[in-house]
């Protein structure tokens, strides 16, 4: 290249950001309202983002998510907009997390820095804490990161931040988005006067919003084999995934042992038994089979299970057991689906959309969310499901200066100047400023109950997987398979917990024998599982009756006690 035309190249690089971030501010200024903050504090914000940028200018930094509604936002939306602004160009790979997991599995253990950053579930958070590869954020804010930290950030407004925490109140990742596992139901079918009545006939109670596992059979029964067909259509009690895929695990881990009442009293997760059944004493996992005291292949576990393979066989249209997490979570937007006790509000996002057949003409909802009931063996004070918290994460192994613009990037998509429209879109709030906006009471009425959900002060009581799980990519990998075996009728609910069980014990063994690993297992000696089970602090007993009557009540009034932080049991 020509020493002139070189020369040229170089000084167009040095002042055309400038200039170009300064007309495509006031642009991306109105892309990004509504907004907790004022245009001048917007204004000041992203002009500190171009100021901390400048000595990046003309790099790239490569960052990855799994897919949902708020990460292609992101990708389409974001990403463009930092790169106009900063100069640094952003690739945001999206893969399914079951990729995710095993790409950041493959960097955690010492392969090639692939990504710069990534968002991933909180539910690693046992992992990070433990093998200590994971940039800890609260360090790096006040220590390296520091110049290149937002002071506008407000940590204290992230309602999810506990979560990515050691306990001993480290900050390992920073959210970008959250969301829960509730119950949905078309409200609209629920407050029919024929079908309550037809209910209440033959069932012998209200049909309403159900508070246990045994109302929510019912429920799915009357649907599915009594009712058939409403307004010309094939309708069902009941919907799930189950193809032999990684996000049939999440089904499970996501806190369905502990919706059923598998471990043990405690927030955010059981103590001494967490939702996986993996029992820790002191930081140290003890064990995850029955017999060294956990709970995975429990009584309370095996009904957990069984009642899946149940209602998905039972109540659920016949496609179910070919469908993944994703292909799954749309279904009930099509008019057939009358309750679904295990789903994500991540979707709430497709069920809003305008012309859907479960919404009315003007965009309200036909649906609700509310909490999900809750299994036989659960007590007061356990987990009342499960919480999404996906947050940026690094590794110390990226070179420096791809982590100091992986920073400043997911401080750009979590900052308060795109937090609100961001949250709008992909409706997976993050902040407390934002769910309390006046733009999230306007849309309310067309959500469902979620704002209503994270306005209650009850919402705590949703955690992600915790610390107790030493090694999530590894020991996540063992469920799936077990599950899909179950429902193959390849093996019994029981057998294929047990093997779950061994296959966790062996891997915590090896992983206790890993050097340098912070609170490592400390496995206890097996015993015979009647040393163990109905113990205080071990694994429950089988109840003599795993279905008590059910329990339903009206969602109003649900809704009432929700709101107020008050139970319904």
């Amino acid at each position: 290249m020509p020493r002139r035309l070189s020369a040229w190249l170089l000084l167009l690089t040095l002042c055309w950001p400038p200039t170009h971030a300064a007309t495509r501010l006031d642009y991306w200024l109105h892309q990004f309202r509504p907004s907790t903050l004022t245009s001048t504090q917007q204004r000041a914000e992203l002009s500190w983002f171009i100021q901390a940028a400048r000595p990046y200018r003309g790099m790239t930094v490569r960052v990855l998510s799994e897919d949902i509604t708020t990460h292609r936002y992101e990708q389409q939306v974001l990403a463009k907009a930092f790169s106009e602004l900063t100069g640094i160009r952003v690739i945001h790979d999206i893969k399914p997390e079951g990729d995710l997991v095993r790409l950041l599995k493959n960097q955690l253990q010492g392969g090639p820095a692939v990504y710069d950053g990534f968002i991933n579930d909180s539910d690693l958070i046992g992992t990070h804490m433990r093998m200590g590869q994971t940039v800890v954020l609260s360090d790096w804010m006040k220590g390296a990161g520091r110049e290149l930290t937002l002071p506008t950030l407000a940590l204290e407004d992230f309602i999810g931040l506990a979560f990515t925490m050691s306990p001993d109140g480290k900050l390992y990742q920073l959210p970008d988005q959250q969301f829960a596992n509730l119950y949905w139901f078309r409200y609209d079918w629920f407050t029919r006067p024929d079908l309550q009545a037809r209910f209440k006939a033959r069932y012998g109670y209200a049909l309403g919003v159900p508070l246990n596992w045994s109302a929510y059979e019912d429920i799915a029964d009357f649907f599915t084999h009594q009712v058939k067909v409403i307004d010309g259509q094939r309708v069902y009690g009941h919907m799930d995934y189950g193809k032999r895929d990684p996000s049939l695990g999440w089904r499970f881990t996501d806190a369905w042992l502990s919706m059923a009442g598998e471990g043990s009293v405690g927030y955010p997760n059981g103590k001494p038994i967490d939702e996986w059944g993996i029992r820790v004493e002191g930081c140290n996992p003890a064990g995850a089979s029955v017999s060294r005291g956990g709970g995975t292949n429990s009584p309370a576990a095996v009904y957990a299970l069984q009642k899946y393979l149940d209602w998905i066989k039972q109540y659920a249209p016949p496609e179910a057991r070919n469908l993944t997490f994703s292909e799954a979570g749309p279904i009930p937007g099509k008019g057939q689906i009358a309750q679904q006790i295990f789903w994500y509000t991540a979707f709430t996002a497709d069920m809003a959309k305008p012309g859907l057949p479960i919404n009315h003409p003007d965009g309200t909802p036909k649906w609700r969310m509310a909490p999900a009931p809750l299994g036989a063996y659960w007590e007061q004070g356990m987990q009342r499901g499960y919480q999404d918290v996906g947050a940026w994460t690094f590794l110390k192994n990226t070179p420096r200066p791809q982590l100091d613009m992986a920073w400043l990037y997911a401080q750009f998509t979590v900052s308060r100047t795109v937090s609100l429209k961001k949250s709008l879109t992909g409706l997976t709030f993050i902040r407390e400023s934002d769910i309390h906006s006046p733009a999230a009471s306007a849309l309310a009425p067309k959500l469902g109950g979620l704002i209503e959900f994270y306005r209650s002060p009850s919402r705590v009581y949703w955690t992600p997987t915790g610390t107790n799980v030493p090694d999530y990519p590894q020991l996540a990998e063992f469920w799936w398979p077990r599950i899909a075996a179950a429902l193959a009728a390849e093996q019994t609910p029981q057998q294929a917990l047990d093997q779950l069980a061994s296959q966790m014990d062996e891997s915590l063994q090896k992983l206790s024998q890993q050097p340098g690993l912070r609170c490592p297992p400390r496995l206890n000696p097996p015993q015979l599982p009647t040393y163990w089970l109905g113990r205080p602090g071990g694994p429950k007993a089988r109840l003599r009756n795993e279905k008590p009557r059910g329990e339903t009540v009206p969602y109003d009034k649900l809704l009432r006690i929700w709101q107020e932080g008050g139970d319904t049991k």
